[in-house]
């Protein structure tokens, strides 16, 4: 595909009196992991609700598969909802339902499959993301902070999307439950030719999975690129970001 999957432009948002955005601008690559950073409250969170139409901001154009999100149909914004995933933060899977229940339900609300051939498809994604196959049966409440994050991915992975969207993945997970799980994401993406778009503090995430990013600060996007490249940059606010003590002891063990 020519066109990137993912181009934001001029986006303004304002909560109340308050400006979030103040007309940034990014462009996501077909096949790529890219990073959403910045400091809390810089509105990362916010661009990303965005782009899954949680939110409207109040100028500029999200345009993802090439549809226009702020002028786009009730009916090709459902089908396009078919095309992506999501992993929020505190997996948010329902609690009074089952790991499998949690898995099929986009299965049961988007198709017409029969129930045995979405039991079959959710045991795949159980699977996928190297659960035992017996956590199907159990309940959110029932299992650990890892398996919580991997069944709520395996539940963004149930359409077959062609867009997997990530609000801070590993966060709470322990320093080798992290790593694990970035190694999945890097597997996943190379496996299902997905893109993926990734909100983020997790520096050992940043230099080991994502192949560009945008950093967010002071309303704007002050640097977008390649990790490389935009360590580079004199900006205050990348500096604070990455040339503190944890910046630079990942740095220099690095990719």
């Amino acid at each position: 595909m020519s066109n990137p999957a993912i181009v934001v432009s001029d986006l303004v948002t304002r909560f109340g009196d308050r400006l979030i955005h103040d007309g940034i601008s990014l462009s996501i690559r077909h096949g790529e992991i890219y990073g959403l950073l910045g400091g809390s409250g810089a509105g990362k969170s916010t661009l990303l609700k965005e782009m899954i139409m949680l939110l409207r901001p109040d100028a500029g154009e999200i345009r993802i598969l090439d549809h226009n999100l702020s002028s786009i149909s009730r009916a090709d914004a459902s089908m396009l909802r078919q095309h992506w995933g999501v992993l929020f933060q505190g997996g948010a899977l329902y609690s009074s339902l089952t790991v499998a229940d949690n898995i099929g339900i986009k299965l049961k609300e988007y198709t017409g499959l029969p129930e045995k051939l979405i039991r079959e498809i959710v045991q795949v994604k159980i699977n996928m993301v190297g659960l035992p196959p017996a956590t199907a049966e159990l309940y959110p409440a029932q299992l650990s902070g890892g398996m919580v994050k991997r069944a709520a991915l395996a539940r963004a992975l149930a359409m077959d999307p062609m867009l997997l969207f990530l609000d801070e993945p590993t966060s709470g997970l322990d320093p080798v439950g992290a790593e694990a799980f970035d190694h999945l994401i890097l597997e996943l993406r190379d496996i299902l030719d997905l893109t993926i778009v990734m909100v983020t503090h997790d520096l050992d995430s940043i230099w080991t999975i994502v192949d560009r990013l945008s950093v967010l600060g002071d309303k704007k996007i002050v640097a977008e690129g390649a990790l490389n490249d935009v360590i580079k940059s004199e900006h205050p606010i990348i500096r604070e970001f990455f040339g503190g003590s944890r910046g630079r002891i990942r740095g220099c063990n690095g990719k």
